[in-house]
């Protein structure tokens, strides 16, 4: 009897030992500082459908996590939304989607009916870079470049020759100019969150930054 009650109480001893260490035993989770979540898995196969459905050439792209808020999630490369556009990497389905739109819808229209040509292509700074925002006050914060959710737009190039650029055209002297930047911004403004030109900062002077973040911030 003696021997059974020295082995139970060896066994209760053991087992309230083991619940007093049982959160410390447990190896600690990988560190997920700095991943970024993104768009569902739901979300990114309806944007990719949309794109199908316009008619886009695209292919999907592997996701991958570069830590410090830097990913690339969801995103795709634009091979075809029949208007050219040079220096474009990987960019978020949804920029993706907002961005053939405009082009297609607001640029090449805006072009022929303003400038009375063609739109040949449309130059850009790019899309992804691991970066904080530049030259905007308060903390620092990541920017829509570094989830590949932005894009920079430079230039429109025109089939009869001519380069309509924002750094040097933005205040044009000449009234068809004017009218076209001003109608592509305005287009923008209806499709991107967050549409920044040179009248948002001198960081800007020669660029669009187009966003598709969910804001509604127009400069």
């Amino acid at each position: 009897m003696t021997s059974w009650r020295n082995h139970r109480s060896r066994t209760l001893l053991v087992a309230l030992l083991l619940a007093g260490c049982g959160r410390v035993e447990r190896p600690a989770p990988p560190s997920t500082r700095g991943e970024v979540e993104g768009p569902s898995l739901r979300e990114t196969r309806q944007c990719l459908a949309d794109l199908r459905a316009l008619g886009v050439d695209f292919q999907p792209l592997p996701d991958k996590q570069y830590g410090g808020g830097c990913a690339l999630i969801g995103t795709v490369k634009l091979l075809d939304i029949g208007v050219p556009t040079a220096n474009l990497g990987a960019v978020r389905c949804g920029e993706a989607r907002a961005y053939a739109a405009w082009a297609r819808n607001g640029v090449a229209p805006a072009a022929y009916q303003i400038l009375g040509s063609e739109l040949s292509r449309i130059v850009s700074m790019g899309s992804y870079a691991c970066r904080n925002t530049i030259g905007t006050k308060g903390p620092a914060r990541r920017s829509g470049h570094a989830l590949a959710n932005a894009i920079d737009i430079a230039a429109f190039e025109l089939k009869d020759g001519r380069r309509i650029s924002i750094l040097n055209d933005w205040r044009s002297p000449d009234p068809a100019v004017q009218q076209f930047l001003r109608t592509v911004h305005a287009s923008a403004c209806r499709r991107f969150g967050t549409v920044l030109s040179p009248d948002y900062n001198a960081v800007h002077r020669d660029h669009l930054h187009l966003e598709d973040d969910g804001a509604r911030f127009c400069r």
